[in-house]
C-alpha cells in the first residue's frame, strides 16, 4: 500500500497571477492499493458525495499518465481519499489529487520520476503550476514555465505568519473564475503587478510582513473576479481594519486569504461576519503555512 499526505495551496498571493503559490497545513491523504482485478474508490471528507467513484476520478487519471510512462499495467487497483481541502473554493483541492495519484503512482512503479519530472507533469494536468509547486515542495514557491520546463524557486516562510482563510459555502470553478478575466491589460496595470509581485518575494523572503498591504494589491484578476463573490470588497477591507498584514483572493476563489502574525481570532470573525452580511454563508480556518509539500507516509 502507497499512503500519500498533500498539502492545500493558495496561489497568487494578490499580484503573482499563475506564478506564486503557497503550500498549507490542510490535508488530503491518498491511499493506493493495487488489487487483482477492477477499480474500487473510496472517498470521506470534503467532497465525498460528488468526488467520481469511476476512471474519471482525477486521481487515477494523473495515476493513469505515470503508469503508461512506466509501461505498468495494473490488474486492479483500490484508492481510498481522505480529503481535508475544500472541493472548488481555491485551495488547491484538484492539484492535491493530480500530485498524490501522480506521487503514489511513482511509488508503485518504483520511483523513476524525479522532483522536477513530477512538478512538469502535474503542471501539464493541471495548466499551471502556481498551486502544483508548493504542493509538491512546501513552502511558498515562485514558478514559471521556460522551454518546456518549470522553473521553481522555495521561499521558506516567514517566522510567525499565519492564515486565515474564509471559505465560502458555495463551490467556484476555475474554468469560470477564469471566464471573467480580460484577454488584455494595460500597460499601467502590468507595471502595477510586477512591482508589487517583485515587493511580495522580496518582503516575504527578508520576513518584512509591514510591506504586506502595499505588496499584495493587484490589478490583473481580483476586480474582475469579485462579482463571484459578493461582498469581496468589503471582507478585504474588514480584514485589513482587524489587523491583516495583506489579505486577498485565495487562487481563483471563492476562498479568501488574509496574512497576519496577531489578532488571528477577530480577523477570523470579521471576515465570516462581513460575508454573512452579504448574504454569503462560510466557514473561517486559521492555518499555518505548510513548510513541507507532498510526502509519503506509508509505502509497503
Amino acid at each position: 500500500m502507497i499512503r500519500v499526505q498533500i498539502p492545500a495551496t493558495s496561489a497568487n498571493l494578490g499580484p503573482g497571477f499563475d506564478c506564486l503559490g503557497m503550500a498549507l497545513e490542510l490535508y488530503n491523504i491518498i491511499e493506493m492499493v493495487p488489487g487483482s482485478r477492477g477499480l474500487t474508490i473510496e472517498v470521506s471528507g470534503e467532497g465525498a458525495s460528488d468526488i467520481p467513484r469511476d476512471e474519471s476520478n482525477l486521481v487515477y487519471q494523473a495515476a493513469g499518465r505515470v503508469f503508461r510512462q512506466a509501461g505498468y499495467t495494473p490488474t486492479g487497483m483500490k484508492l481510498r481519499l481522505f480529503n481535508q481541502i475544500p472541493v472548488a473554493r481555491g485551495l488547491g483541492s484538484s492539484t492535491s489529487a493530480i500530485v498524490g495519484g501522480i506521487i503514489a503512482a511513482n511509488l508503485l512503479t518504483g520511483g523513476g520520476l524525479s522532483i522536477k519530472d513530477i512538478i512538469s507533469l502535474a503542471a501539464s494536468i493541471e495548466g499551471h503550476a502556481d498551486n502544483v509547486a508548493p504542493a509538491v515542495l512546501g513552502g511558498i514557491v515562485v514558478s514559471v514555465q521556460a522551454d518546456d520546463r518549470i522553473k521553481s524557486l522555495k521561499i521558506k516562510s516567514p517566522q510567525g505568519l499565519r492564515c486565515v482563510v474564509a471559505v465560502p459555502d458555495y463551490p467556484l470553478a476555475t474554468r469560470a473564475s477564469r471566464e471573467v478575466l480580460p484577454n488584455q491589460v494595460s500597460f499601467q496595470d502590468a507595471v502595477f503587478n510586477v512591482g508589487r509581485t517583485a515587493l511580495l518575494v522580496a518582503a516575504l523572503q527578508q520576513g518584512d510582513l509591514s510591506l504586506l498591504g502595499t505588496a499584495m494589491e493587484d490589478r490583473l484578476h481580483q476586480a474582475f473576479r469579485s462579482s463571484l463573490i459578493p461582498g469581496l470588497k468589503k471582507v478585504l477591507a474588514a480584514a485589513k481594519l482587524a489587523g491583516a498584514r495583506g489579505v486577498t483572493l485565495s487562487g481563483a476563489g471563492p476562498a479568501i486569504i488574509a496574512f497576519a502574525d496577531s489578532n488571528l481570532e477577530l480577523i477570523a470573525k470579521v471576515m465570516g461576519d462581513t460575508l454573512r452580511q452579504n448574504g454569503v454563508k462560510s466557514r473561517v480556518l486559521i492555518l499555518k503555512p505548510s513548510p513541507v509539500g507532498a510526502r509519503a507516509l506509508e509505502v509497503k
